[in-house]
């Protein structure tokens, strides 16, 4: 395994799309891993399929450094969670002050079994897209979780892991600007199409800036990155 790899955890959306890509421009080998949660956009796992297949065919370059996927069922996250991400009910602002799509402990879980993967696989970065700009309020997705989480995995590891997180002083618009730099308009393109970020898993509705259901706040916060991007 090359010294200088990395682990991307890829859910099949926008910013972690993103988020492979600059993995692979940095890293000599990357690998990716999702999670099966039930979540009510449980599509997204069919868009990171189809993702890495347009990556290996339009870019070979980074198809040469793209290794293992792999999907881990997290079903009991699923099962504890009362969210409307793992249940059929209206997206809103829950009592606590924060939106009912936040699944509590979600991050801090996925990243814990990434890292329990990683030591096994002797990868020592492991990247997330999270992001405080525009994260919707969930506190899983701040600089300082992160940074307590790092340093935790690794002395409860034994472990030097680098939690990276390129996304998570930049907005939407600037992280389709990224992507452009990174792979052109046909990487733009790519992500456009084949990534899902809707919360409803709406895959039949086609928009300028990807399929949506252009009602959710994801695909509002989608539509007015993408939208600020194209007129910049």
């Amino acid at each position: 395994m090359p010294e200088n790899s990395a682990l991307v955890l890829f859910s099949g959306g926008q910013d972690s799309a993103t988020c492979l890509v600059w993995a692979l421009d940095r890293f000599d080998h990357v690998e990716t891993i999702g999670f099966d949660y039930r979540q009510r956009h449980l599509v997204e796992l069919q868009a990171r399929t189809e993702f890495r297949e347009g990556l290996v065919a339009s870019f070979p370059a980074w198809a040469a450094k793209l290794g293992e996927d792999r999907v881990l069922d997290l079903g009991v996250l699923g099962d504890i969670s009362e969210t409307a991400l793992t249940r059929d009910v209206e997206i809103k602002t829950a009592p606590s002050g924060l939106p009912n799509t936040f699944v509590p402990g979600r991050n801090i879980i996925f990243l814990t079994f990434a890292a329990a993967i990683a030591f096994r696989r002797g990868l020592k970065h492991v990247v997330t897209g999270v992001c405080e700009t525009d994260f919707s309020g969930y506190p899983d997705c701040r600089d300082d979780t992160i940074k307590a989480l790092q340093v935790a995995l690794n002395l409860g590891m034994e472990s030097r892991f680098v939690l990276e997180t390129p996304l998570m002083w930049i907005d939407k618009a600037q992280t389709w600007r990224l992507a452009r730099q990174l792979g052109g308009e046909r990487l733009v393109g790519l992500i456009r199409d084949r990534t899902m970020t809707c919360y409803q898993g709406d895959t039949l509705t086609k928009n300028d800036w990807g399929r949506g259901c252009a009602r959710c706040p994801a695909c509002d916060l989608r539509r007015s990155g993408f939208q600020a991007f194209s007129a910049s």
